[in-house]
């Protein structure tokens, strides 16, 4: 392949972005490509560097809001993202910012959703190298933000206009954790990429059943923590706790580059429904355990979960620590009992040719940038 210039903006809301940029980026520099990589906070930057990948942030003043147990906070964040659209030192300073890169670049990311790229990819000028890449039911929740929340015809304005954006780029990725890879124009639907693991023994006994467990930042309520603790100790299992959210506390790490492939060697995962543990549990043959909170897109992603019979138990947080530990080793005896770990699908494969799909794709677009 021929080297190609990428500049890849991966959205710091979820560490979910992160993760898929920096698979995406080692995948490409693989094969020669030169990646630059931007995010949108500190924390993001810190995460990117564990993973081997020096980013920089392009601003901070775009986020999402959460409160302490990843319930997505809406008038919190249409407040935020009303001052970063309408305040000339935010969203047009990073067009500026992003017009040098758009110069030099063959191809820029959007991951996911960031405004700036989004007016970017609509414009003559520039959109040739936007491509958006989103979560399928992430495209759904941002689109239907103002559901119940404004007159109809503003909700539909809304959504119309935010649709309009998103398909006036060069293409669209469009992912979700069990999707075979399809396109329709410019829109390409790809399973969502994953850690291709370690190799680990599987012939070692273990002592005592294993799960592993990853919540992300936006989880801080230290009550949740104890529920898990508790929950697992409860259901006699050992766990691997990671958490950015937990960090400084005792059993838990902020980040584990191995915790995939841990994951993969658990008998079961424990994490909130977003595509990369979704995709983890399907791919390595995992059953998990899905702690729900009001975040739209994650609602819709259980929903999938269920309806494809992916092994799975939901857990709600209510606020009762005892409760929610008493659900939680509830959810994993029943896991353990229905669904016991069989020996691992060839996850690595799987996982192998979910990143070449990608790579392949993004040189094709790159590709058909240069050329327009």
């Amino acid at each position: 392949m021929n080297t190609i210039k990428v500049t890849y903006l991966a959205t710091a809301d979820a560490r979910g972005h992160l993760m898929r940029a920096q698979l995406l980026t080692h995948a490409l520099r693989e094969y020669g490509a030169d990646v630059d990589v931007l995010t949108t906070s500190d924390e993001g930057v810190a995460f990117l560097a564990g993973f081997g990948i020096t980013a920089h942030v392009l601003s901070q003043h775009y986020a999402v809001q959460f409160d302490t147990r990843q319930n997505m906070l809406p008038a919190e964040t249409d407040a935020n993202i009303a001052n970063y659209l309408f305040r000339p030192s935010r969203m047009c300073r990073d067009i500026m910012q992003l017009r040098v890169a758009l110069h030099s670049a063959d191809l820029i990311i959007n991951d996911s959703f960031h405004p700036a790229l989004l007016f970017m990819g609509c414009m003559p000028a520039w959109r040739g190298k936007v491509v958006h890449v989103y979560g399928a039911s992430l495209r759904q929740a941002v689109q239907n933000n103002f559901s119940g929340r404004l007159p109809a015809i503003l909700s539909r304005l809304f959504h119309r206009i935010v649709g309009w954006q998103i398909n006036a780029s060069l293409a669209r990725i469009e992912h979700d954790f069990s999707y075979e890879a399809t396109y329709d124009g410019a829109t390409f639907r790809l399973p969502t990429p994953v850690v291709v693991a370690a190799l680990f023994d599987a012939a070692v006994p273990r002592a005592q059943a294993c799960a592993a467990v990853y919540l992300n930042p936006h989880f801080r309520d230290p009550c949740l923590a104890d529920g898990v603790e508790n929950g697992l100790d409860l259901a006699g299992m050992h766990a691997t706790l990671v958490g950015e959210g937990y960090a400084g506390r005792a059993r838990w790490g902020a980040q584990n580059a191995d915790w995939v492939r841990q994951a993969a060697a658990s008998n079961l995962i424990v994490s909130a429904p977003g595509m990369a543990a979704l995709s983890v549990a399907l791919v390595y043959g995992r059953p998990i355990v899905l702690v729900l909170t009001e975040q739209p897109e994650q609602k819709i992603n259980a929903a999938r979960a269920a309806a494809l019979g992916l092994a799975h138990r939901i857990v709600v947080w209510r606020g009762d620590a005892a409760t929610f530990a008493h659900d939680l080793c509830s959810a994993c005896a029943d896991l353990l009992q229905s669904a016991p770990t069989l020996p691992a699908p060839d996850g690595r494969a799987v996982a192998g040719a979910r990143l070449q799909s990608w790579v392949a794709l993004l040189y094709q677009l790159a590709a058909r940038s240069v050329h327009r």
